[in-house]
């Protein structure tokens, strides 16, 4: 079968067979859109079944920007997306949470869910830019409504749950052929036997799983920052692993900054588009507005209104608590504890294994964060 192009428009591609249990209802899938979405629902499939939630994933060019369990909608939330705290069902509310973890990052992305996409969803989705869902199922009527999105280009996937992928996985790279076990290790609370610092509670486990889960299906090298079981910051693909720590810390201090008062409130005319408004709040919680965008800020204002300095946002950054990080290897070196520990961190989870270990468990002392060893990598390419 033939798809709408490959990796870019100029290049061709189709899918040779085993497709059976993929179904595209409506559009033209291009390979990209093939790859986030198999990715997405492996990872959605496995977070339910690992965390016992509903869960929601939004995909961009083949890592996660977002996933999440259901759960509260805090303010920022329920602002953002148009909803109204705990009326909304547990599929929307796990996708809220999934897109509001990084909405720059979002903007154009394959939404995977675990569950049937109901008409409370298919609403929600009507509102957001995306390129496409993979879902198991779908209540009449979603499917037209969907379709409608992009001039009728959305993509709509349904994947069949009971699918049983085979034991083994081929790739062939520059003509040679690569074949490797399927990494079929299931995800479970008894890997989170913490060697250093208190047990690990209920709440925090559920973080870690899902944290786990979203590793295994990011482009390694990978850190995760989880908390209420929402990811709030994803570091991938970097070649080293306290820049994946760096990347994603930044990440969940401008999901944090985001709820700010003085940033979830900026003053902007009611007809400002939710993604025009989005990127001023980000811009702003990053402290990255140049000179010309501050200027540019002031006139779109409807009201004098205070930003908060640099000294107020880093005292503001400090209030983030009560987040797990997720390594999807070993963390070689204490600069990622240092790194995580001025983000909030109060559970790492990490294979083990490196060389500085004993520095490793130190440190996290010395911070007074919980360590969990796991003992299994979880690198995904």
């Amino acid at each position: 079968m033939d798809l709408r192009y490959g990796m870019n428009p100029h290049q061709q591609a189709r899918i040779l067979g085993g497709s059976d249990h993929v179904r595209v209802l409506h559009g033209s899938a291009s390979m990209i859109n093939y790859l986030d979405a198999l990715n997405a629902w492996q990872l959605v499939a496995e977070a339910r079944h690992a965390t016992g939630m509903v869960t929601a994933a939004s995909f961009k060019h083949v890592s996660p920007a977002g996933v999440a369990v259901a759960g509260k909608l805090d303010e920022t939330i329920c602002r953002t997306w148009g909803l109204a705290d705990n009326s909304v069902g547990p599929l929307t509310a796990a996708y809220a949470r999934a897109r509001d973890a990084d909405p720059r990052s979002s903007y154009g992305d394959m939404i995977a869910v675990s569950e049937p996409v109901d008409l409370e969803l298919a609403e929600l989705l009507a509102t957001v830019v995306s390129d496409g869902i993979i879902a198991p199922g779908y209540a009449p009527g979603t499917v037209a409504a969907l379709g409608r999105k992009k001039a009728g280009r959305f993509v709509v996937f349904e994947i069949d749950p009971a699918y049983e992928p085979p034991s083994t996985e081929l790739r062939t790279v520059f003509g040679v052929t690569l074949e490797q076990d399927r990494d079929r290790l299931p995800v479970t609370a008894n890997m989170l036997q913490a060697v250093e610092g208190q047990p690990i509670g209920p709440a925090a486990t559920i973080d870690a799983l899902l944290g786990m889960v979203t590793a295994r299906y990011t482009q390694s090298n990978t850190v995760v920052y989880i908390r209420d079981g929402m990811s709030i910051g994803v570091g991938a693909g970097q070649q080293s692993r306290v820049d994946c720590t760096l990347l994603a810390g930044a990440k969940a201090r401008t999901w944090w900054g985001r709820r700010h008062p003085a940033i979830r409130d900026l003053p902007l005319p009611a007809t400002t588009p939710r993604q025009q408004r989005l990127n001023w709040q980000i811009a702003t919680a990053a402290g990255t507005l140049t000179t010309s965008q501050r200027a540019e800020l002031d006139t779109l204002l409807i009201r004098s209104h205070d930003l908060p300095d640099d000294a107020e946002r880093t005292a503001w950054a400090h209030r983030l608590r009560d987040v797990t990080l997720v390594s999807d290897g070993y963390l070689p070196f204490r600069d990622n504890i240092d790194v995580a520990a001025e983000h909030g961190v109060s559970v790492i989870v990490e294979p083990g294994g490196a060389l500085q270990a004993d520095t490793i468990a130190e440190a996290c002392r010395e911070h007074r964060i919980t360590l969990a060893r796991t003992g299994v990598r979880l690198f995904h390419h």
